[in-house]
């Protein structure tokens, strides 16, 4: 387990820990009131809801997170052309609704550059929330997740207001506060053609008292947006702010579009780690970051030995939390794939997996089945 007294008490009030917890749902620090080290359980985030069994980004896959046992769930948020956040994990609609199956809808099929990368589909910018609301979602990985696709065609796509509300009804229900955790997806890119989200989001926060009092996380793989954040957050004690990282050799779309040099790799050395904590509360890397398995093509390995990452943001004042842990095999390690080919799951080896990271000191970590992730750290000791 990590060594909580590397946070100090002033560290710990930043963080929110020191803040009320309405129905008990607290971020993990140091519990610490005689100085001796106590460490909180992780945090479970249902990535996109339960996107493992429905599909993701519908009230179907936020429930059974929820009843599963998440303590936060995760809208990925994207402007459409009227300003409305919607949950969608990309601005291109094409693998995530029906909107194939629109005629009415065929002449908004084109192709964008969008974050340096050449994308042909529909863009969730070039529809009113109204246009929206007339599609269905369906699962993304269809063939691989066969018992999700069975529901496509029955959920709309959710706005912000629609999730939150959602999430605050539950949470009235059940006696526990849920987090949520937006991430601000292409944050440059929908900037530039005069959709910026980031204002968009403090305003919801502001009229939503369940946004204002509860845990809420706002995530990016950029930087200047969370640094604006940051400067404009200081009435909401429960929002933090999470970086986004992997250890690669890329900028930052908002960094190479400045034309700094900065990249994800070196912002996860111990110097980019002490700057992260200047404008943020949390770092996320990739799941190969803190124990590697595969290769940087992508191909599947064994579980390796744990870097010092964990330690390092530790050391830096940070929280930590890793991406995403799926049951099939074709996203595990080698030495945790079981029979059945690369769609089958393997929920034991899932959980170890998990109990793995949790061990390498971990604070949260999002998985694509929160019942999986819940089991794994209610068996921590």
């Amino acid at each position: 387990m990590t060594d909580r007294t590397l946070f100090s008490r002033r560290d710990l009030i930043r963080a929110g820990a020191a803040t009320g917890t309405a129905l008990g749902l607290a971020y993990p620090a140091l519990a610490a009131t005689d100085g001796t080290p106590a460490r909180r359980k992780p945090l479970v985030i249902g990535h996109r809801g339960c996107s493992a069994l429905r599909p993701e980004h519908t009230l179907a896959a936020y429930a059974m997170a929820i009843q599963q046992g998440a303590d936060f769930v995760e809208p990925d948020l994207v402007s459409t052309r009227d300003g409305a956040l919607v949950a969608r994990h990309e601005n291109n609609i094409a693998e995530t609704t029906n909107v194939a199956d629109h005629p009415e809808f065929a002449d908004r099929r084109t192709t964008k550059a969008i974050d340096g990368e050449t994308i042909t589909g529909w863009f969730t910018e070039d529809f009113t929330l109204a246009e929206l609301k007339t599609l269905r979602a369906i699962e993304r990985l269809g063939t691989m997740r066969p018992d999700s696709k069975r529901y496509d065609g029955q959920f709309q796509v959710l706005t912000l207001e629609e999730i939150v509300d959602f999430v605050a009804a539950e949470s009235a229900a059940r006696g526990r506060t849920i987090g949520l955790i937006p991430e601000i997806k292409h944050s440059t890119y929908f900037a530039r053609i005069g959709l910026p989200q980031e204002q968009r989001l403090l305003d919801r926060v502001a009229a939503s008292h369940y946004l204002s009092t509860a845990p809420v996380i706002v995530q990016s793989f950029e930087v200047a947006n969370l640094k604006w954040l940051r400067a404009r957050i200081g009435a909401y004690p429960r929002l933090q702010l999470l970086q986004l990282a992997m250890p690669i050799e890329m900028r930052p779309v908002d960094i190479a579009a400045a034309g700094g040099t900065m990249t994800f790799k070196q912002m996860l050395t111990p110097a980019g780690l002490s700057g992260i904590k200047a404008y943020a509360d949390w770092v996320a890397p990739v799941l190969q970051a803190i124990i590697p398995f595969g290769d940087a093509t992508g191909k599947a390995g064994p579980l390796g030995k744990p870097t010092t990452l964990v330690r390092d943001a530790h050391a830096a004042g940070l929280l930590v939390s890793t991406w995403t842990v799926r049951p099939e095999n074709r996203f595990l390690p080698t030495d945790f794939q079981g029979p059945g080919g690369e769609t089958a799951r393997q929920d034991k080896a899932c959980i170890e997996l998990m109990r793995r990271y949790l061990a390498a000191g971990i604070d949260s970590i999002f998985t694509d089945d929160p019942g999986l992730g819940r089991t794994a750290v209610d068996g921590l000791a």
